[in-house]
């Protein structure tokens, strides 16, 4: 398969994840640029820088789409929102001096713990019972897990998704809502990162500002927008249940990719 269809496929699948689990298509692009980008010396900053600009637009269509389950929750995105920008741009500035290979690596050690705690630690796959809970405690907190998060997600271009959703699954939110809200909070990670990554390429390729190919990122839109639209409107018929095994599932998959490529 020639690398457009390749990226046209996997656009696809970057729709139904954004859709379906907030990824806002982070463990989906990063593998696949890394693949097709694998005979350049900064692969893995272009995989990553790429997967930010992609969930710019991904993010904010899921929203949109997904607005009146964001507008119910939204006590829950305010105190985190601020934060999560401030840990981006940390977390972004720290990738474009990190070397090619610590960047693979931390990406594998944190599928590796995400996935191991969604599955030991309980409530994750199933949602505990009683009426979900607020955030709480103190502003310190809270702001240390925004920065947290904001910090992972752009340092690996995966978006919120990779802590949102088990925080907020923790708090008694259904899988269907603690993704909604992953997507508004993916957004102010991908700015940032797209900003640091595109001034902060050695070079700019043809194609590219910076590390971002943007090439391949319009290829990957132009199959994943149509998708998140129409999977968005069949998220809430998807049992709960299956919903949080089917996370744990692809990021898995995910993690099998990066070890083999």
């Amino acid at each position: 398969m020639t690398p457009v269809l390749t990226l046209l496929a996997f656009g696809l699948l970057t729709g139904i994840t954004t859709a379906l689990f907030g990824f806002g298509g982070g463990f989906v692009v990063v593998p696949v640029i890394y693949m097709i980008a694998g005979d350049r010396a900064d692969a893995m900053h272009v995989a990553v820088a790429t997967s930010t600009a992609v969930m710019i637009v991904n993010a904010a269509i899921a929203t949109v789409a997904a607005r009146t389950v964001v507008r119910v929750h939204c006590r829950y995105l305010w105190p985190l929102l601020g934060f999560v920008a401030a840990g981006a741009l940390v977390g972004a500035l720290a990738a474009v001096h990190a070397t090619e290979s610590f960047i693979h690596v931390v990406f594998i050690v944190y599928l590796v713990v995400t996935i191991t705690d969604s599955i030991v630690r309980a409530g994750f796959l199933a949602v505990p019972d009683g009426a979900p809970r607020p955030l709480g405690g103190r502003v310190a907190v809270t702001g240390g897990i925004g920065i947290g998060i904001g910090a992972i997600a752009s340092f690996l271009g995966v978006g919120g998704s990779v802590m949102t959703v088990p925080l907020l699954r923790r708090r008694g939110l259904p899988m269907a809502a603690a993704t909604a809200l992953a997507n508004p909070l993916t957004v102010p990670v991908a700015v940032i990162g797209t900003l640091v990554y595109a001034l902060g390429g050695d070079r700019v390729a043809s194609g590219s500002i910076g590390y971002v190919d943007m090439l391949a990122a319009g290829v990957l839109l132009s199959t994943s927008l149509p998708t998140i639209v129409v999977t968005r409107r069949l998220v809430r018929h998807v049992p709960d249940r299956i919903h949080a095994y089917a996370y744990v599932t692809l990021l898995s998959m995910s993690l099998i990719a990066m070890l083999l490529v």
